[in-house]
Parts: C-alpha cells; structure tokens; sequence
C-alpha cells in the first residue's frame, strides 16, 4: 500500500514535470498553511565550501556543499530537520519557493543526497547558490540558502 508521503511526492513531480505548460493559476496562501513545506531548525545553514567567491575555475571544476544544522536525506525521504541540495547557476530570479523546485539549466537536483558536484560551465563570470529543499523538493518556511558566490570560468 502507498502511503501518503509517496503519493503526494508523485503527484508533485508530476506538476512539477508539467508545470511549463500550464499557466499560472496559483492561489495566493500563507507558507505557513502549505502543507508541502517543511520547517527548517533556527541556525541551519548551507555554504559552498569549494569553489570560494571570485575563484577562476577551470570548465569542469567540482562544487563542494556544506550543511549545518541539518542532515542529509534523498529525496522522497520524509525526515525531520534533514533536506537535500538544490545548485542555483546563474539565476537572476529565485523561483516560487512554496513549490517543488523545477529542474532546468539553472537549477540542478541532487535528490540522491550528493554533497558535492561537477560541473561544466562555458567560459565567463557565473553565479552560484546552494537552496536545501525537504522531501518534496521545497525550500524550507525559512529557506536553507547559502550566500551566491561568483566564479570565472577560463
């Protein structure tokens, strides 16, 4: 038997994987009253802890997370207190953080639980931010974010 947790997660991927063909037609609610949402502890905090702010990288470069206050859990895993990284590339916008985060170019998953990452990114300035997301791929009431660092690609 599926329990609800499970449920609710595949409906929301299912959302989530549609979302850019529907148009928005979301209600304005209170973070508070959204049941997807999970409250993070007073003092957790995320931090990249590679590269560091105005780095030149090369075009592959590892990215290490940091996470305190907090433990890791995958995706899908309903725990207290524990997330799973979400990388912000380059993003100029945060997106809707009463929703499951969407994947794209600019916002990377790590549902698995990865604390550290490779990336490929085209020579030039870019930015950077780690988002923790619960179980569902949404930020936290009091969203888990590190500061955005900026790196150079040579």
């Amino acid at each position: 038997m599926l329990n609800k947790s499970t449920v609710l997660l595949s409906l929301l991927l299912l959302i989530s994987a549609c979302s850019d063909q529907v148009a928005n037609t979301s209600v304005e609610t209170s973070v508070t009253d959204n049941p997807l949402i999970s409250q993070a502890p007073a003092g957790a905090g995320v931090y990249i802890i590679s590269p560091v702010d105005g780095e030149e990288v090369a075009t592959t470069f590892t990215v290490i997370f940091g996470l305190s206050g907090m433990g890791i859990a995958p995706a899908g895993i309903e725990k207290e207190n524990t997330g799973h990284h979400h990388i912000l590339i380059d993003l100029e916008e945060m997106p809707d953080m009463s929703l499951p985060l969407p994947t794209t170019d600019n916002i990377k998953h790590f549902g698995a639980g990865q604390t550290e990452t490779s990336l490929t990114l085209a020579p030039g300035e870019h930015t950077l931010q780690l988002l923790l997301g619960n179980h569902l791929h949404v930020p936290h009431q009091s969203p888990v974010m590190s500061k955005k660092i900026t790196v150079t690609v040579k």
